[in-house]
Formats: C-alpha cells, sequence, structure tokens
C-alpha cells in the first residue's frame, strides 16, 4: 500500500490477487450484446470430463484502462471492488465510508500461486482481448493460478482524504455474487490501516 496526492486528494493504493482455489478454473464466455458489452456465460467442468454452461449476470465491458496501461481490454464488470469501514472503539466495524473507482477486471492466470496436483505448469488463459470488434470472447483463471494487478496500476485506489483514525481496507471478489463458486465465504481479504496512511496497522 501507499497513498499518492492527485490533485489535491489523498488516495490509498494498494495490490489486488484475484485467487482460483477451487477445483477447478473459473472460465467466463462472452457473447457480444451491445456495442461495448458482453453478456457471460459459465464453464463449470465435471469430474468426469465434459462441462455443463450456466447462464450468469456477469458481464464484459469493453474497459479504457488509459493509454499508459496499454488502452482498452474486455473486462469482467463488477469482478472486484475495494472498501473502507471504520473500525469502532469497541473493535466492530462501522458502515462503508468509501469505495474504489475500479470494478473491472481480466481473468487470467498471470502467476502460479499455488501450484498443486490440479494446477497447470503453463497458462491456460491469456492477458484480456484488446479487440473491440470481436463478438465473443473467452476469459478465465485456473487452478493455483492468480491475476494480480500491482497498486499503481489504473483505479487501484480509494480515496481517504480528511479521514482520521483506524480502517478497515477490504478487497472483496465478486461482490455482487454473478458467478458460481464452490465456496461463497473466501472471497474477502483485509487489512487494518491508520489514517492519514504513514505504513502502520492499527
Amino acid at each position: 500500500m501507499y497513498v499518492s496526492d492527485y490533485g489535491g486528494k489523498a488516495l490509498l493504493h494498494a495490490t489486488s490477487d484475484v485467487e482460483s482455489r477451487g477445483r477447478g478454473p473459473i472460465e467466463l464466455h462472452g457473447q457480444r450484446d451491445g456495442p461495448k458489452k458482453m453478456k457471460v456465460t459459465q464453464w463449470i467442468y465435471k469430474v468426469g470430463g465434459g462441462h455443463i454452461t450456466v447462464r450468469t449476470d456477469a458481464s464484459l465491458h469493453f474497459t479504457d484502462v488509459g493509454e499508459y496501461f496499454g488502452g482498452s481490454y474486455w473486462k469482467v464488470h463488477q469482478l472486484a471492488r475495494f472498501t473502507l469501514r471504520k473500525v469502532l472503539p469497541d473493535g466492530g466495524l462501522g458502515p462503508v465510508v468509501r469505495t474504489s473507482p475500479k470494478l473491472n477486471y481480466c481473468l487470467r492466470d498471470l502467476d502460479r500461486t499455488r501450484p498443486g496436483k490440479r494446477s497447470p505448469r503453463h497458462r491456460v488463459y491469456p492477458g484480456c482481448n484488446q479487440d473491440r470488434r470481436i463478438k465473443r470472447d473467452r476469459l478465465g483463471t485456473s487452478v493455483g493460478w492468480s491475476d494480480i494487478y500491482p497498486a499503481d496500476y489504473d483505479k487501484q485506489y480509494i480515496d481517504v482524504s480528511g479521514l482520521r483514525g483506524c480502517f478497515q481496507f477490504t478487497m472483496t471478489v465478486d461482490p455482487k455474487r454473478h458467478l458460481f463458486e464452490s465456496n461463497e465465504n473466501d472471497n474477502s481479504s483485509h487489512r487494518r490501516v491508520r489514517l492519514p496512511y504513514t505504513g502502520a496497522g492499527c
């Protein structure tokens, strides 16, 4: 984590790590249904071979991340978000006080972070597609792999201007529960930070 000053605002940046830890990959298939949008079905692979196809409420959006980061990509809309909640004197948490502007993320095999029997040795799902003209797309993350974005990537921050005290910073994957998972209870990671930010916890 680190803080930057942008136009007089204090922005708390953080790295994100979307991990695939189930028994099979997360694999999404998009089909064009708008100028910059695709509806999404999910492929769930069966133990004995083959797969089932299920409709989801997820969508792919052709997302501009700026020329510095490569332009535009097909990304999963509302795949993850950062939130900030005040830590109360009794150790409990108050309501969400700030959220991140970033919602859209790729799904890809970037780093093999937890090798295992079900983890392929080589990438199955590459980086996200940048062709705005395609009618279909496939995104995914293999078991044991992660899609990671550094803290200085596009919109990897929460505006913490004016906040003081102890807060809980949370990253949640699939906050709208648009995707089917074997475990819906391991989608969040937390870290407590003291603001103004100096690197110290609380």
